[in-house]
């Protein structure tokens, strides 16, 4: 597999506190990379900086081989999806998906709703295209905004925390969506809390703590005989949680 993503001593700042720390980290194409962390370590930045939402004050983003950034055409590459939805709230679903596709890429209406439609056929929403997004449930309005990132053929998809606002039994109809996608060779970096998610999507788990990276394996090692100390505590919590 190629490379897809290079992410090379990357530095985000705000003010003088320090959210990420010489971040490197490479993405194949067709891979899954999962990346774990405490609440508030920096994984969400990193998303935010590879998809152009936050300024970085050192180090390089590239995809393809080519940097991106705000204004980039590359930045089309490259799709997230929000914990928060981030659906319009006054357009139906049809409307929110292929809103991007006509004004961004001048794509034709009508192929815009054919293939949003397909789309929504594949994550079970095909009753819901005329629905605006108060009329959906948690789950239901995750499954449109990942439909939303798909419609614009990005080469790389962004996770984060997408489950983190849905209540328990609406988690697993959003996770199997996505597993969906890794089977399809999708290449994808996910952020989640998600360990039993995690331990069956990822080909490789990155964890970071205070912005920076302690600990990089496959699943099968990270989670059976973790490294270092820091990753062993911080899967000690979730094993703990779990006998409570």
């Amino acid at each position: 597999m190629s490379e897809l993503l290079e992410i090379k001593h990357l530095t985000k700042s705000f003010g003088e506190n320090i959210i990420l720390n010489d971040i490197n980290i490479t993405v194949k194409k067709g891979e899954v990379v999962v990346i774990l962390g405490p609440s508030g370590c920096g994984k969400s930045t990193l998303l935010r900086c590879i998809n152009a939402l936050e300024d970085i004050q050192g180090g390089e983003i590239l995809i393809d081989g080519e940097s991106i950034g705000r204004g980039s055409r590359n930045m089309e590459k490259v799709g997230m999806v929000f914990q928060s939805y981030d659906l319009f709230p006054h357009l139906n679903v049809l409307d929110n998906i292929t809103l991007a596709p006509r004004k961004v890429q001048k794509r034709a209406r009508a192929d815009a709703e054919a293939e949003t439609r397909e789309l929504l056929k594949r994550v079970g929403l095909s009753d819901k295209e005329k629905s605006l997004p108060r009329e959906l449930s948690g789950g239901q309005k995750q499954r449109a905004a990942i439909v939303r990132a798909l419609i614009m053929h990005p080469e790389l998809l962004l996770f984060d925390e997408v489950t983190a606002a849905l209540d328990p039994e609406m988690v697993r109809e959003v996770l199997e969506v996505i597993l969906d996608l890794a089977k399809q060779g999708r290449t994808m970096m996910i952020v989640t809390h998600e360990m039993q998610f995690a331990k069956a999507i990822a080909d490789r788990v990155i964890m970071i703590d205070g912005g920076s990276i302690v600990e990089e394996a496959p699943p099968a090692r990270f989670f059976t005989a973790p490294a270092t100390e820091r990753a062993r505590k911080f899967l000690d919590t979730f094993t703990y949680e779990s006998v409570r």
